[in-house]
């Protein structure tokens, strides 16, 4: 597979005369993609039913005719104030009631049926207009679905779309649904909360106390079936008039809604990678290690996300949609990155098999919201810092092979529905599904392994030495099964079983694993500043369960409480959330033959079918296969 580079360009944000020379600098530095048109439905739509095609057409045919490939962007994001006008009850409502307002971008709620339609139509009109158009090569759908907080709406339209979810997931005679058993498997009985019709059951906000946490549950797979009826109503759209592959750009650490349920109708996952950004204000990470790798990134965070979105792609197809190229402007701090780090950024995106990467933005706006966001360019159009680096990587590309896939060694599931449960119920400050799998991911990680995240609907491990599927409060039956009868290792637990698909505590209690007596007796969160120590190594913090069994126990604390126990001949349960050590030594003892690297600070290594690849995140240089690897190095060797 060819990797290859792009751009994300705005050809309305400057004038048409700088459009060609914009292209032939592009096409030099050795680029192949350029995404437009995601935010310029007003200029594309000046009024309703009066379409201004003529600059877009001329945009499209001057990258072409420098051999560039468009990716086109439906507007949907970013509907004009006309759209406003006519819809003014259409924008998202958040927890506290208050409507979003116009003036920014993401202002429309999933539920509204008249947006929808407004959606539809801009879209049927571009895919008429360019489906056929050989210069545009790939598509995306709105944008970044999730940011700043919009997948939750308490609008109207979300009341009302939700009860009529309700009435689906609990049929009845005729078109009423059956309130009774609602009220049965939320146990409404609890608090006098009976409902006596569909029309009386509100969305789970500004309650007095917290809501009934299997409303709330019910609620948010409602909010994701939302995004996907919403990405699928373009995706149909655009299909009947193109071959061309269709993507959506995701974000890291956006789990408001299933990326794999939207995935199933798109041919290509693409995120938008800031590792700078996302360093300070989504890894959780503690202020010494925001530090450490303020101009570099954390060392995970971009490849846990590189890895999830392979698997959301269809066949394993993603790209990186957008790249940051220098200091962005919405983080509470913006630092340069550090010399080499753009160029470590997109190989490591390449190790794992990224078909594109394309840097945000060409050229940084000298007007609005992203002033100071850094490009390519400058303002003044003379090359900034990362262009340097994208013409080192382009001008590297042209020696290395072609991508060659490989299955890694450790499978690692990850459940959105999973994020969602423990969302509703984190039993502790400041917990989350994504931060237990995510310390999985590094530990992995620090051992020099190279990680597949597989999506939960996967039945299928062979070839694993070792599978993981940490914190799944709900896991189907037949998931058990397949883990259970896997040739590999098998890691579960804290959590794994503890809710029914409708946020019941199930019996027999969790993880009512096949085969198994091992029973959850008790949990407990703890206090951030009250670990427990483990007899051999490491510490658990966060979350600890008791656990009965009969069976083996492999991790136990200083005080002899069972930590990780065996759950099946291959299958051990991981009752807490451990730390690092922790983790390392049960993978280690788990899989003594597994081939591990002691990885110096900050070095992470990933291989694929033909190269093995080593990226120094770190401050100070690194001994690495008998050479030193300076900061922000990447090292590629062929097998």
């Amino acid at each position: 597979m060819k990797r290859t580079l792009g751009v994300c360009y705005y050809p309305e944000h400057w004038p048409e005369d700088m459009w060609a020379e914009d292209a032939a600098r592009m096409a030099a530095l050795g680029l192949t993609w350029v995404r437009i048109g995601e935010f310029a439905w007003k200029r594309m739509e000046p009024e309703e039913g009066r379409y201004d095609w003529g600059w877009l057409d001329r945009a499209i045919a001057t990258l072409g005719a420098a051999g560039l490939h468009v990716v086109l962007g439906t507007p949907t994001a970013t509907p004009p104030a006309w759209v406003v006008a006519k819809h003014p009850d259409m924008f998202a409502v958040d927890a506290e009631g208050r409507p979003r307002g116009y003036g920014s971008r993401r202002h429309y709620c999933f539920s509204h049926a008249g947006y929808l339609e407004e959606c539809r139509r801009i879209v049927q009109a571009m895919a008429e207009r360019y489906g056929p158009n050989g210069h545009v090569a790939a598509w995306q759908t709105d944008n970044e679905y999730g940011c700043h907080d919009t997948i939750l709406s308490y609008s109207d339209a979300a009341r009302d779309a939700f009860r009529g979810w309700l009435r689906a997931q609990f049929p009845g005679q005729g078109n009423d649904g059956d309130i009774d058993a609602l009220n049965a498997t939320w146990g409404n009985v609890f608090w006098s909360m009976d409902y006596d019709s569909f029309d009386q059951i509100g969305l789970p906000n500004l309650t007095v106390t917290e809501p009934n946490p299997a409303h709330v549950h019910a609620f948010r797979r409602f909010a994701s079936d939302q995004v996907v009826a919403f990405n699928r109503a373009q995706v149909e759209i655009i299909r009947a008039h193109t071959d061309a592959p269709i993507a959506h750009n995701y974000m890291g650490r956006i789990t408001d809604f299933d990326h794999f349920a939207v995935g199933a109708d798109l041919d290509i996952a693409s995120w938008d990678s800031y590792p700078l950004g996302f360093l300070e204000d989504r890894v959780g990470a503690t202020p010494a290690h925001q530090r450490a790798y303020a101009r570099q990134g954390d060392p995970d965070f971009q490849a846990f996300h590189h890895d999830l979105y392979r698997a959301v792609g269809k066949d394993g197809r993603w790209w990186i949609m957008e790249q940051q190229p220098g200091p962005v402007n919405w983080a509470p701090y913006n630092p340069s990155p550090l010399p080499g780090m753009v160029r470590l950024w997109t190989w490591e995106a390449f190790a794992h098999g990224a078909e594109a990467v394309c840097y945000f933005r060409w050229r940084q706006a000298p007007f609005a919201q992203e002033q100071m966001h850094a490009g390519l360019l400058r303002p003044d159009s003379a090359p900034a810092e990362a262009f340097a680096e994208a013409e080192a990587v382009a001008a590297e590309m042209l020696a290395a092979p072609e991508l060659t896939p490989a299955q890694a060694p450790v499978a690692l599931i990850f459940d959105y529905a999973a994020d969602a449960a423990w969302a509703v119920q984190p039993h502790g400050a400041g917990l989350s599904y994504f931060g237990l799998v995510f310390d999985w991911y590094r530990a992995l990680r620090k051992l020099g392994l190279s990680v597949d995240i597989l999506p939960p609907s996967t039945r299928e491990f062979d070839g694993y030495a070792l599978v993981l599927a940490p914190g799944m409060m709900h896991m189907p039956d037949d998931l058990k099964t397949a883990l259970n009868t896997a040739d590999g290792q098998v890691i579960i637990g804290p959590r794994t079983g503890a809710r029914d698909a409708d946020f019941n505590i199930p019996t027999p209690l969790p993880p009512a694993w096949p085969g198994s007596d091992l029973t959850v007796s008790r949990v407990q969160s703890m206090r951030p500043d009250m670990p427990i120590t483990l007899a051999r190594v490491g510490t658990i913090h966060s979350y600890f369960e008791q656990i009965e069994s009969g069976g083996p126990v492999l991790m136990e604390t200083t005080d002899g409480a069972p930590v990780a126990a065996s759950c099946g001949a291959r299958v051990t349960y991981m009752a807490a959330w451990g730390d690092d050590a922790a983790h390392m030594a049960l993978i280690r003892a788990l899989v003594p033959d597994l081939p591990v690297f002691v990885m110096p600070e900050g070095v992470r290594r990933r291989e694929t079918g033909t190269e093995v690849f080593w990226f120094n995140y770190g401050a100070e240089a690194a001994q690495v296969e008998g050479q030193t690897l300076d900061p922000a190095g990447v090292l590629r060797r062929l097998k």
